[in-house]
């Protein structure tokens, strides 16, 4: 017989609020007046109310810019030590997650362990809803304590809310044994922002759908997980100028994308850019540090090497006995 235990407030942690009164100060949980009626507008004016929304999400990020780049060099430090970026998430904040830790591999070069992500409900969640399990802490500290945490890595907690008991458990979970922390949310003073060492947070407003954090919220925590992971394999010298020098040359676009980076960054034309792409191992880094520091294909994986993947420093030799 079915019941109604899934309406009771969940069983959590200490740092998890359980009690339904939690919702009511949320503003993602609100109803927007700017879309009052919507149900009654044409196309074309629900397309205009929800682009005027739309609107508001770079702002709302921007006033939360110091502390990404704290987060940025969390990361990059992280990276840098040996350890790993790994975010957690449920439902929408989860597959935003998700898309952005499998975009790292093809566009900087990194290995599929750098930058992970964990998803209430598991990878089949991505494709079905899978809500109930983000109401428990355990199924979220189960799932982080699986992938080991310590102080080099760096966990993210993803929820819109600020109160994803599962969420929220990973996180507390993941500082409690040593990691470093950081929440991304569109809430202030939340559940996840007391677990947190760093705490982002992107006001976007009510959704224009009410409660629908698929919408802005989504779009705002898309935009920061950009920055974050952008920002910290460029400051690992992952990137080279403003180009994308690591880039996995895995098909035809990007074969081509990366003869183009090489044909810019050194100033060459396209045959001297694919005879040395190929005398390079079809790597990029190693391409751009021959050219540029007119080394050998030998001396120059040394010096990427000794630098850490960093191109730049690669190129200067000398800046690496500093």
């Amino acid at each position: 017989m079915a019941t109604l235990t899934m309406l009771e407030p969940a069983q959590s942690s200490k740092s998890v609020p359980n009690s339904p009164d939690e919702f009511l100060g949320l503003v993602t949980e609100t109803s927007n007046t700017a879309s009052e009626g919507l149900d009654t507008k044409s196309a074309l004016e629900i397309a205009r109310i929800i682009n005027h929304e739309d609107a508001k999400v770079a702002a709302a990020v921007k006033k939360a810019l110091p502390e990404i780049a704290v987060v940025i060099d969390t990361v990059a430090r992280s990276l840098r030590d040996g350890g790993r970026l790994i975010y957690v998430g449920a439902g929408s904040s989860g597959r935003i997650a998700s898309l952005d830790a499998s975009e790292c591999p093809p566009t900087f070069s990194t290995a599929p362990a750098q930058v992970q992500y964990i998803m209430a409900g598991g990878p089949k969640a991505l494709a079905s809803a899978s809500d109930v399990n983000e109401d428990s802490p355990e199924l979220g500290q189960r799932d982080i304590a699986r992938r080991r945490p310590t102080r080099k890595d760096i966990v993210i907690g993803i929820s819109a809310s600020g109160r994803t008991p599962y969420v929220v458990g990973a996180v507390e979970y993941a500082r409690a044994r040593g990691a470093k922390t950081a929440a991304v949310t569109c809430n202030i003073n939340t559940a996840l922002s007391e677990v947190a060492d760093t705490t982002i947070v992107a006001e976007v407003g009510a959704e224009a759908l009410s409660g629908s954090t698929r919408m802005k919220s989504a779009s705002a925590q898309k935009m920061i997980l950009n920055m974050i992971t952008t920002g910290a394999m460029t400051r690992l010298g992952y990137v080279y100028d403003n180009l994308m020098v690591n880039v996995h040359m895995k098909n035809a676009k990007l074969v081509e994308r990366g003869i183009r980076v090489l044909m810019k960054v050194c100033n060459i034309d396209r045959d001297t850019a694919i005879r040395t792409i190929k005398s390079a191992g079809k790597s990029i880094p190693i391409a751009v540090v021959m050219l540029k520091a007119n080394v050998d294909k030998m001396e120059a994986v040394r010096r990427l090497t000794k630098s850490d993947g960093n191109v730049r420093l690669a190129i200067d030799d000398s800046r690496l006995e500093l």
